[in-house]
């Protein structure tokens, strides 16, 4: 299992949600408050968005952990996005340890993170690969069940009009999950699937809690307001009325603020441009 999260609002520096926070990801990658096992030591990865220069995402990853590593620390205390999307990882035995297998994946304008894990990826890998498209099988470059439910997704997206709309992308990803989640039960393994799934181009961004069989997955939380700030080494965001201009969704809250909401089992968070925020059961 991972830790992530991901940002859409005004512009932040990525210190606010890697290191700055009470349990910033950093954190999480070392002394995860809601898993059996804390650790999430098997690298980590970055992705943000300057649409300013381009529509394509930046990506910082790396195999070290996250709290070793200090160019994350200088980076992420002078970037600043509107997007941001951050990942550590805890390898599923069997998964090789690679920059290639770390989140987050990107494909063109697109950024994807996974927490959970494909049961039996190794007798599944096959008929994964037997159902891309050649692009999207030849854009995969790791060896992981996440960067193959990525590629499934890109090609249901592909395949529905008006790309560019938060409901197009929950819809290919809802289709996504029911894929993954046939091939599962085809093997009949006792496991289940665990679908946390987060994508996003820079706009707009959808993020699943699924789990197939009695399950509840791992948790996904929500955060919603008009600005996410920190002053005097305190992160906060600060409250909304009706109008959303933030909206963090995460593994598990960074901060103690009793604002952060629990994503129910088999839901979806929907993140539109102006940070609205709907919250919907997957089907």
């Amino acid at each position: 299992m991972c830790r992530f999260v991901l940002y859409l609002g005004p512009p932040i520096t990525l210190d606010l949600l890697t290191t700055r926070p009470a349990y910033s990801i950093i954190h999480q990658s070392y002394k995860s408050r809601m898993r059996v096992e804390p650790l999430n030591g098997d690298g980590f990865g970055v992705a943000w968005y300057v649409r300013s220069i381009s529509p394509e995402p930046a990506v910082f990853r790396s195999i070290q952990p996250a709290w070793n590593n200090l160019n994350l620390r200088h980076l992420a205390r002078v970037t600043r996005s509107p997007a941001i999307l951050a990942h550590v990882r805890a390898a599923t035995p069997g998964m090789g340890v690679s920059e290639a297998n770390c989140h987050p994946f990107t494909a063109g304008t697109l950024a994807f993170m996974h927490n959970g894990a494909v049961p039996e990826f190794a007798r599944l890998k096959r008929q994964f690969q037997q159902r891309l498209s050649d692009e999207a099988y030849s854009q995969t470059q790791g060896s992981t069940d996440s960067e193959h439910v990525f590629a499934l997704f890109r090609d249901h997206l592909a395949r529905l009009d008006k790309r560019d709309s938060t409901e197009t992308m929950a819809l290919a990803l809802e289709r996504t999950i029911a894929e993954t989640a046939e091939m599962a039960r085809s093997i009949a393994t006792p496991r289940n699937a665990l679908l946390n799934l987060a994508v996003s181009d820079g706009q707009r961004a959808v993020v699943s809690r699924y789990a197939t069989g009695e399950s509840e997955g791992p948790s996904l939380y929500y955060h919603v307001g008009k600005k996410y700030t920190c002053t005097d080494g305190v992160c906060h965001m600060v409250d909304a009325d009706e109008e959303h201009h933030a909206a963090i969704v995460a593994s598990e809250p960074l901060t103690e603020e009793a604002s952060w909401r629990l994503v129910p089992p088999n839901h979806m968070v929907l993140v539109d441009p102006d940070q609205s925020v709907d919250l919907r059961p997957i089907c």
